[in-house]
C-alpha cells in the first residue's frame, strides 16, 4: 500500500471548491471493499466525500449482480441516482461493480444517464474515470475482469472503526453451475501475503481490532501464486499485527479445509473458533448437478472433525433451496443434513436463475416452489439456532462493544466470536451504570438467555475492558443491530 497517489487530479475541483462524489454501494463484502478502495483513492486525489446524494456533484453506484433480486435493487439505485442529475446537483454518474462486465452495454444503452462504466478489475483507476466525465467525456473502463488487481491504495472504512474486511483475493476457479461469479470477477487470483499484511498493519493503526478475512474462497489462497496452499501460513502472519484482537474466517470451501487450517483454528488465540463453510445441498444428487465437489456424507465428516478438534466452533453455512432438478426427496436430504450437522447459522436462498450458466439453461422449479422450500428449510434452522444458542448460557464471553442498545438504560448491544457483523445476530448485555465503554471494547459477558437469533446476558463482576478493571460512567452511542439470517 506504498506509492499511491497524494497529487490532485485535473478535475478535482469545480467552481473553485473540491468535487464532491457520493456512493451507493451495494451485494457483499466483497463490493464494499472495493467501495472503501475508491473512497480512499478519490479522497487521496483531491476530491471530497459526501454521503448526501442531493450534494454530490458526481454519484458512483457500485453494483451488485449475484441474483436477480440484486440486480433488480442494482438498477433501481442506478435510476434513483439519475433523477439527481435534474433533481440535485449531480454532473455525472458513474456505474461500477459487478454488473458492468456482463452487462454494461445493455445499462448505457438504456440508461443514457450514464457517464462512465467501471469494470471489477477497474476500480483502481476511479480518479482518471471520474476527472475525464467531468472533462466532458463519456468513459467505458472494462478491462477483462481476469486482470490483476493492483492494491496499493488506501481504504476509508465503511465499516464502524473497530472492524474491517480484508480481501485476499480477486475472482473464482470453481465453476459451480449455478453461479455467475467467475463472468463478473474473473478466475481466482491470490493478493501477495506482504500487501496484505501491510493493510492489516495499517487498519491496526487506524483502531481495527476485528478483520474479517474474505475473498470468494479463502481456502484457495495461496495455490495459483505460491502453488501451495497459504491460508493458514497468512493467518499465522495477520496474528502477529499488534492490536488485532480477532481473526475471523469467512467463505471457505469444504474441499480444502485442511488439518494446517484446523490446527491454526485450534491454537492461535486470535483466529476466531469460527468457519463460515458454504455447502449449498445436502442430497449428493444435487451437488453433482451443482458441480460441487465431495458429497454430503464428507461434509458430515468434516464437520464432525471440526468439532472433535474445536469443541466450541462456531460453524455457518449457506444453501440453496429449488435448485433445477431438485425433487421432494433432495430437499427432504437437505433438511435432514440441516438436522444432522445442526449449523450455528445458516442462509438458505430460494434459486434464482442466472444467464450463461449451466443450471440456468436447465428447466426452472416454479418460483412459488422455490420459495416455499426455502422457507420450510430456515424454519427447521431456527429450532437448532435456537438450541445451538441455548447451549451457550452459562458460559461468559468475550464481547466487541458496538453500542448502546433501544432495549432502555442499561443495556447495550455487542458480538462475540460466535457473531460475525450483520448476519449472526448480537449480544444484548446489560452493565453497570458507573463504567465507561467505548465502542470497540472488548468485556466479558455471562450469557443468561436467548431472544430469537441473539443472546442476552450482563457484563462480569468486577467490570474489566481489555483486561482493566473500569469504574466510571458509561459513554456510548445508540446502535441499532442490523442482521439478515
Amino acid at each position: 500500500m506504498t506509492d499511491r497517489p497524494t497529487t490532485a487530479l485535473p478535475g478535482a475541483q469545480v467552481a473553485g471548491r473540491p468535487v464532491k462524489v457520493g456512493f451507493i454501494s451495494l451485494g457483499c463484502a466483497k463490493n464494499l471493499v472495493d467501495t472503501e478502495s475508491m473512497i480512499g483513492l478519490l479522497q487521496n486525489t483531491g476530491y471530497q466525500i459526501t454521503n448526501r446524494e442531493e450534494e454530490a456533484d458526481v454519484l458512483v453506484v457500485n453494483t451488485c449482480g449475484f441474483i436477480e433480486e440484486a440486480k433488480r435493487e442494482s438498477i433501481e439505485a442506478i435510476l434513483e441516482a439519475a433523477q439527481q442529475k435534474t433533481a440535485g446537483r449531480c454532473q455525472a454518474l458513474v456505474v461500477a461493480g459487478c454488473m458492468v462486465p456482463r452487462y454494461g452495454e445493455e445499462l448505457a444503452r438504456e440508461i443514457p444517464e450514464i457517464d462512465a462504466l467501471v469494470g471489477t478489475a477497474d476500480y483502481p483507476r476511479i480518479g482518471e474515470v471520474v476527472a475525464g466525465i467531468l472533462a466532458g467525456q463519456r468513459v467505458q473502463q472494462i478491462s477483462d475482469p481476469d486482470a490483476i488487481a493492483d492494491w496499493k491504495f488506501e481504504r476509508v472504512l465503511a465499516t464502524p472503526g473497530y472492524t474491517a474486511y480484508i480481501k485476499i483475493a480477486e475472482g473464482c476457479d470453481c465453476a459451480c453451475a449455478f453461479c455467475s461469479i467467475p463472468l463478473m470477477r474473473g478466475r481466482h487470483r491470490s493478493r501477495p501475503m506482504e500487501s496484505i499484511l501491510d493493510e492489516a498493519r495499517r487498519l491496526a493503526q487506524m483502531g481495527v481490532r476485528e478483520l474479517v478475512v474474505i475473498s470468494q474462497d479463502t481456502t484457495y489462497y495461496g495455490i495459483d501464486l505460491y502453488k501451495k496452499p497459504m491460508l493458514a501460513s497468512l493467518l499465522r502472519e495477520l496474528a502477529r499485527v499488534e492490536s488485532i484482537r480477532w481473526i475471523r474466517i469467512h467463505y471457505s470451501y469444504p474441499t480444502r479445509i485442511t488439518d494446517e487450517l484446523i490446527e491454526v483454528i485450534a491454537t492461535e488465540p486470535k483466529v476466531l473458533n469460527y468457519l463460515d463453510l458454504p455447502l449449498q445441498h445436502g442430497s449428493n444428487r444435487l451437488l453433482r448437478i451443482m458441480n460441487r465437489p465431495a458429497n454430503a456424507e464428507g461434509y458430515l465428516k468434516l464437520v464432525q472433525k471440526l468439532r472433535e478438534r474445536i469443541p466450541d466452533i462456531c460453524l455457518r453455512s449457506t444453501f440453496i433451496a429449488g435448485h433445477p432438478g431438485e425433487t421432494e426427496a433432495d430437499f427432504q436430504m437437505l433438511l435432514d443434513f440441516l438436522k444432522a450437522c445442526e449449523f450455528d447459522h445458516v442462509g438458505v436462498f430460494a434459486y434464482s436463475q442466472e444467464e450463461d450458466t449451466k443450471s440456468g439453461k436447465m428447466e426452472q422449479l416454479p418460483e412459488e416452489l422455490r420459495i416455499a422450500r426455502r422457507d420450510q428449510a430456515m424454519a427447521v434452522q431456527q429450532e437448532i439456532a435456537r438450541k445451538r444458542n441455548q447451549a451457550q448460557v452459562g458460559r461468559e464471553l468475550e464481547v466487541l462493544v458496538e453500542g448502546r442498545s433501544p432495549r432502555g438504560r442499561g443495556w447495550f448491544v455487542g458480538r462475540c466470536y460466535r457473531q460475525s457483523p450483520g448476519i449472526d445476530g448480537v449480544v444484548l448485555f446489560q452493565a453497570p451504570v458507573h463504567a465507561q465503554l467505548k465502542p470497540g471494547d472488548m468485556v466479558q459477558v455471562a450469557i443468561t438467555g436467548v431472544q430469537d437469533y441473539d443472546l442476552l446476558g450482563r457484563t462480569t463482576e468486577p467490570l474489566t475492558v481489555d483486561g482493566a478493571v473500569m469504574e466510571e460512567d458509561l459513554s456510548l452511542p445508540v446502535f441499532t443491530p442490523g442482521r439478515h439470517q
